[in-house]
């Protein structure tokens, strides 16, 4: 089994830290094991820690103000959380779920910003990464706002496919698809919108439905199709 400091080494934000700096930060934080369906942070409370998922899946979902949940992300191996509220201070901005058991690396508030002072590399990566993030809501933003159901759909399984996604040879699988009305709580639509549109596209030959596993058979394709 890889050390912790392995694993590091494949996290974004400290991918260009060398190995010296790799085994401090595994001494820095502390690893926290979270049954599947466990709340890990509540929407709106005070922010303390940033979590790196070692294994496993969380959701990150708000609340409408009628009670629905919606869905922001799905983050897997490797993929980080909380910094938000590390950064700027304030509450946490979502409520965070495992959705599969998972255990998680967690570094305190006031060692993870000393660690952003000690090595600038960290803070830059740490942009790209929400950049990227970013870029994401956008693109999510401008499909719940202007595309149709079909168009919806393909935006959370980009989305998945981007965030979880494992690709080879330009076909993109999803080993684990969210529940369907989790799916439809990430693409503002109806869970029967979702099934009836999966097998759409599984119809049409741009997906294959295996279990809980979904291939995009050409993810360029797909992308540009929808995008």
């Amino acid at each position: 089994m890889a050390s912790l400091a392995d694993f590091l080494l494949y996290v974004p934000i400290f991918a260009d830290l060398d190995n010296e700096a790799i085994e401090k930060i595994s001494n820095i934080g502390s690893k926290k094991s979270y049954p599947k369906d466990s709340i890990i942070l509540l929407e709106e409370e005070a922010g303390s820690a940033l979590f790196v998922i070692i294994t496993g899946k969380v959701k990150v979902a708000r609340t409408s103000n009628d009670g629905r949940e919606v869905i922001l992300s799905i983050l897997g191996d490797s993929d980080f959380f909380g910094e938000m509220a590390i950064l700027d201070g304030l509450t946490r901005s979502a409520t965070v779920t495992a959705t599969e058991d998972t255990e998680l690396f967690i570094i305190e508030r006031a060692v993870f910003l000393n660690l952003l002072r000690e090595h600038p590399e960290v803070s830059i990566s740490l942009l790209y990464e929400l950049t990227t993030r970013l870029r994401a809501a956008d693109m999510k933003i401008k499909s719940l706002s202007l595309k149709d159901a079909e168009g919806k759909v393909a935006t959370v399984i980009l989305q998945l496919a981007d965030d979880v996604g494992k690709i080879k040879h330009g076909i993109v699988e999803i080993d684990k698809l969210p529940l369907q009305q989790d799916l439809a709580n990430m693409a503002g639509t109806s869970r029967e919108t979702i099934s009836r549109t999966l097998h759409a596209f599984a119809k049409k030959g741009l997906v294959e439905l295996d279990g809980s596993k979904l291939r995009i058979l050409n993810y360029e394709k797909f992308k540009e199709y929808f995008i």
